[in-house]
């Protein structure tokens, strides 16, 4: 209607907007008439949508994966999040501020966090290991029941082994598995850890309590297994699980495009390989000590005559 009052001619007002002379000179007629309702003919499936989608903790890649593998269902990916926003079935997230940015091999980042997960049928709590290169944002995750010095040296052996080799600093928190007393850049670490640290030229640094945003690159990851890796998947043991997450991590997590990157985390790691510090040639293997009480003739083995 501005443009119409302007006295712009409906040809050029219709080449302005790349739209037909004939919509122009509908709306012109009836500038009241609301605009035609959109339909999808997948609207339909909205319930089976909304179900899947609270399975699936939110994540609409895995609802679509989930409607075409159990439902035969197939829906275009935009067409799926354009049904999500119109019945409200997810909401916006906030947007985050601020970054920290990394060298090729200047750091890397260790931390744990408590998932849900349904092994053999039955729902338990496991502990989600990860290790993430900073510049790269190369990931590697893995699973335990628990999580002691014993499980994080096997962890961290395991994750170093996946990278091929390790950065100058490792960033983890401030709990007792690695930290021994103190807090933040002062901690204590503790000894059989420091010595697992130097054993591969490398050396854990805590985070300051409160500033979990240092630990980034490494909290960050636990969100995107939570909502891309764990949704829709069941496991029949401790170690398929780990199988399916060391997978994920090759298949999914690291060749998933990163925006702030502005490339794939592979491609990354191209870039930060030559930077890493190379793993020892010999690595004694990782075992935990046990204590025995015995007499002072425990030590003797009999065998009775015959």
């Amino acid at each position: 209607m501005e443009l119409k009052n302007t006295g712009m001619s409906l040809r050029k007002i219709a080449r302005t907007l790349k739209v037909s002379r004939n919509t122009i000179t509908k709306i012109l007629k009836d500038p009241d008439e609301a605009a035609p309702h959109r339909e999808s003919r997948h609207e339909e499936h909205v319930p089976l949508i909304r179900d899947l989608f609270k399975e699936c903790k939110g994540n609409a890649v895995r609802v679509a994966e989930e409607l075409e593998s159990r439902h035969q269902i197939t829906i275009p990916y935009q067409s799926l999040t354009w049904i999500m926003r119109k019945h409200e079935i997810r909401k916006r997230k906030k947007r985050r501020a601020g970054q920290y940015h990394f060298k090729p091999g200047q750091e890397m980042q260790h931390d744990t966090s408590p998932h849900q997960v349904t092994i053999d049928g039955k729902k338990v709590s496991a502990q989600c290991a990860s290790l993430t290169l900073a510049f790269s944002r190369k990931l590697f995750i893995q699973y335990y029941p628990r999580f002691t010095r014993f499980e994080c040296k096997v962890f961290l052996s395991k994750a170093f082994d996946f990278m091929d080799g390790v950065c100058s600093r490792c960033i983890v928190d401030n709990t007792s598995v690695i930290v021994a007393g103190g807090t933040g850049p002062d901690a204590l670490i503790a000894p059989e850890m420091k010595y697992f640290a130097d054993m591969y030229q490398t050396g854990f640094v805590a985070h300051a309590v409160g500033d979990a945003n240092r630990s980034a690159r490494v909290e960050r990851p636990f969100h995107f297994v939570e909502n891309n890796f764990l949704p829709g998947r069941t496991f029949v043991s401790w170690h398929d699980l780990n199988r399916q997450a060391i997978d994920w991590c090759r298949n999914t997590s690291d060749k998933t495009f990163k925006r702030a990157l502005g490339m794939i985390p592979d491609e990354a790691y191209i870039i930060e390989k030559p930077h890493l510090i190379d793993l020892p040639p010999y690595r004694p293997p990782v075992y935990v000590a046990k204590h025995r009480v015995v007499d002072i003739e425990g030590y003797v083995h009999w065998t009775p005559t015959v």
